[in-house]
């Protein structure tokens, strides 16, 4: 290693394949920081970056925690690392637990405990919402089939089922993802409550329509110092998830002062996006978001250079000369997650309704989407240019995700009906004379 690149700051992000990780890596490459890409994934696509000066593999988080962290502390040992900046909660959670084991090795881009423990914990989440004034959708917190059932009479149907926290994480046993679901009548309710007696927690909440909207911030000790937001324009599931599409809008007065007032609270330090849904009643508190979420790649696209601010906020310190945030940017700005776009594409093509109380975009639209994929004007959260390596590596595994599809729904079909028609040809072979119609000619 030369001394120029010695004296450059080095950070680590984990979770390489993710397009927000990805955003990250440019980011600080572009910097002319040095970039370590990491992920429990050899293949992951954040290896084939430009920016990337070498990559790590980890253990899964999910399956060997342990054995993940010790492979990351190893690695910040080895290579001087400055900052390491986790990206998901499989790695923040276990990461947290051994925070102390970093002291003067390296920075962790982490909140505080106490504050990242609110915003993993759902009803915890709700209970701030209240203290700050902040709308949140009807809310009854059960345990049980027949809790919920009773709870659903109230809030009216249909109901989501939020567990209270979305990542349940243990230090021997690794961790378990637990999914939002929604239940339009009592039967499945009752269904989908026995994923979670006796291990989580459920908050039942009223469906509350709307327009999706995500305000991000970066923060310095409850502090604002740079703020951008996002519409979502499609999800998957159809019916609310992770965006597919969406665009940057102007930062909405309201929802920037609920954001900011929820994280002041916190005394917050790092990323966050707190997410709205913006219906008839106002805007309403979905969650708050306290790792680096999916759409960051379209705040970097739009001129907001979170990644940059963060790595600076950790390694150099806070510029608190700055009285206001930042929140200069680009409006009408709009990118896709690729894989996630086809996949709504596909399923609105396929008539796929997952949900009856939903509406279904049409089959126009879906090929309005498609179609879409070719307009230059829109970006990618992925696919560059500048740095194609990625792009290829996503692109080749979506194919081969989507032909591998194929074949589990179209061979079994074909070779259903290949055994059908050979069973009507033996069928008809070994029939007897009569069956000819022999014995008629024989009369």
């Amino acid at each position: 290693m030369s001394d120029s690149e010695q004296d450059k700051p080095t950070v680590l992000v984990t979770d390489a394949g993710r397009g927000s990780a990805i955003a990250i890596i440019r980011s600080l490459g572009r910097k002319g920081w040095r970039v370590i890409a990491a992920d429990f994934e050899p293949r992951s696509l954040g290896f084939r970056s430009r920016y990337t000066s070498r990559g790590l593999v980890y253990p899964a988080p999910e399956a060997s925690p342990e054995e993940c962290i010790s492979t990351l502390l190893k690695a910040v040992h080895d290579c001087k690392v400055d900052l390491l900046i986790p990206v998901t909660d499989q790695i923040i959670l276990p990461l947290m637990e051994s925070r102390a084991r970093f002291e003067n090795v390296c920075k962790l881009a982490l909140p505080d405990a106490a504050a990242l423990e609110v915003v993993t914990n759902k009803m915890k989440t709700l209970q701030l919402a209240d203290e700050v004034n902040v709308p949140v959708p009807r809310t009854r917190l059960v345990h049980t089939a027949q809790e919920a059932d009773e709870a659903a009479q109230f809030l009216g149907w249909p109901v989501v089922l939020k567990p209270q926290a979305s990542l349940l994480y243990r230090q021997q046993g690794g961790s378990q993802l637990l999914t939002v679901s929604y239940a339009e009548r009592r039967e499945r309710l009752a269904e989908l409550m026995q994923r979670f007696e006796g291990r989580c927690p459920v908050l039942l909440q009223e469906y509350y329509r709307g327009v999706g909207y995500g305000v991000e911030l970066l923060m310095f000790q409850g502090h604002p110092l740079a703020a951008f937001q996002h519409q979502r324009l499609r999800e998957v599931p159809i019916n609310g998830g992770a965006s597919a599409f969406r665009q940057s809008v102007a930062l909405d007065p309201v929802l920037y002062s609920q954001a900011v007032r929820l994280l002041s609270k916190l005394n917050w330090t790092g990323l966050a996006m707190v997410e709205f849904k913006v219906g008839t009643e106002g805007p309403k508190l979905m969650e708050i978001n306290g790792r680096v979420w999916g759409s960051l790649p379209l705040a970097v696209l739009s001129g907001m250079d979170f990644p940059g601010r963060l790595a600076d906020l950790y390694i150099k310190g806070p510029h608190l000369d700055l009285q206001e945030p930042d929140t200069a940017y680009q409006v009408g700005l709009r990118s896709r997650n690729l894989e996630l776009e086809i996949i709504w594409i596909a399923k609105v093509l396929l008539g796929q309704r997952r949900y009856s109380f939903l509406p279904m975009p049409s089959r126009r639209q879906a090929v309005s989407a498609l179609l879409g994929l070719l307009n230059p004007a829109t970006k990618f959260d992925i696919m560059s240019l500048e740095d194609p390596g990625p792009g290829r590596a996503e692109l080749l595994r979506i194919i081969r995700t989507f032909v591998g599809k194929f074949r589990e729904v179209v061979e079994p079909a074909l070779q259903a009906r290949w055994l059908a028609k050979f069973a009507r040809s033996r069928a008809v072979a070994e029939r007897p004379e009569s069956s000819y119609g022999l014995t008629s000619l024989r009369g």
